[in-house]
């Protein structure tokens, strides 16, 4: 299950266990929850992670998921993803790398876009939108969509929702320590894989009813057991 891969927190290539995410963001009450997740281990089973993003997606169409829109990086705009996509009915919005191949043989950096965003066509694919983002550090994002006719502020709103995947990430890594499993076989790994999943949804249901962090709920676990221990040093003093 182990292997090389590349760490958006580590900005390198580090050896751990891959896992592949699917979450549903709802727009409205600005809330994701994870609906689907893999754990890529292609020795086992010989699929790779794009495979596993397809399946994932048409899994969620059976049970009848009907999102504004399916947002992904770049790592997952292959063709035969964008082509699944749009084969289900439903609009992607993705981040393209610069130098893809676009308008006959031309890099995507090499284009003059409009603010309100161009029409391109996508080689083996057809014609999608692109607008170029410019974060404050200098950062240029292609952002590409399917849909048609679609405004900067959609895009925009879209993209914002995605940063969801990344607190839910760094939430069941820091409070479900879904990384600190210290055995050493598969079925171990992946038990505690779905233990932490579900610790996870057991805090989130406390953060909408009880209106508590999955912070503050670790902290009050910690204050509680240094509460014990002190109670019974003062007790037992020798």
């Amino acid at each position: 299950m182990v292997r090389n891969s590349c760490s958006g927190n580590e900005h390198e290539v580090i050896a751990g266990i891959g896992l592949v995410n699917l979450l549903w963001h709802d727009l409205t009450k600005v809330e994701s929850i994870p609906i689907n997740y893999r754990i890529y281990d292609k020795d086992s089973d010989g699929k790779i992670k794009n495979t596993h993003f397809s399946e994932m997606l048409t899994l969620a169409k059976k049970r009848g998921i009907m999102p504004e829109a399916v947002v992904m990086d770049a790592w997952y705009s292959s063709l035969d993803n964008l082509k699944s996509i749009r084969s289900h009915g439903w609009i992607w919005v993705n981040t393209l790398r610069k130098n893809r191949i676009v308008n006959h043989n031309k890099q995507l950096n090499k284009l003059d876009i409009s603010e309100e965003g161009t029409s391109i066509h996508l080689r083996g694919y057809g014609w999608v939108t692109v607008f170029k983002f410019t974060a404050k550090n200098g950062r240029i994002d292609y952002i590409v969509t399917n849909k048609e006719n679609p405004t900067r502020q959609y895009l925009k709103s879209i993209m914002d929702a995605r940063w969801s995947v990344e607190v839910y990430h760094r939430e069941v890594k820091q409070n479900c320590g879904i990384e600190r499993c210290q055995a050493r076989t598969s079925r171990a790994q992946r038990n505690h894989i779905f233990l932490a999943i579900s610790a996870w949804f057991e805090q989130h249901k406390r953060r909408i009813s009880e209106k508590i962090t999955l912070y503050q709920q670790n902290w009050d676990v910690i204050k509680s057991a240094i509460t014990e221990q002190i109670r019974v040093l003062l007790a037992y003093p020798n």
